[in-house]
């Protein structure tokens, strides 16, 4: 596929992307390393939690659906970086096994008034289980390069 320039995006188009299942293994070194809560290293506490087994943190998940997006879309766009990402938000917590897919919408575009080689792309990205259920989601704005005139 060839790169998508901020004039190759339109506002409403949306593209799907991944197909990951996530092990215990994985979330285990995660939380270890980034978010040591009973409930993301534990099964037996986890058990005793509000989630009723152990669960992924939502950095994590976050962290999937990036490398996700990166994998089937960020790569075939001029991307030049991201400015900053908005209401993120945890739908359903993420466990063993569970095989997460993801989509991204254009929310919005505008052109930058002080660097003509770029705009602001407004996204939503989402991660899905396989029953298609949301799982986590989050608007970003992220810099695209134009087309040079």
């Amino acid at each position: 596929m060839s790169v998508r320039f901020f004039e190759d995006l339109s506002t409403g188009e949306s593209h799907k992307f991944g197909g990951r299942t996530v092990t215990k293994q994985e979330i285990l070194s995660f939380a270890e390393k980034y978010d040591p809560q009973p409930f993301h290293l534990d099964e037996r506490a986890a058990e005793d939690s509000v989630f009723s087994g152990l669960v992924a943190s939502g950095w994590h998940t976050v962290c999937l659906l990036n490398r996700m997006l990166v994998d089937g879309f960020v790569r075939d766009t001029a991307n030049m970086g991201g400015r900053g990402a908005d209401d993120v938000r945890w739908h359903r917590p993420l466990r063993p096994g569970t095989t997460l897919s993801g989509c991204v919408e254009v929310l919005e575009k505008t052109l930058s008034k002080r660097h003509p080689d770029r705009g602001y792309v407004t996204y939503e990205f989402t991660a899905f289980d396989e029953e298609g259920e949301r799982l986590v989601s989050l608007t970003a704005e992220l810099l695209v390069r134009r087309r040079k005139a």
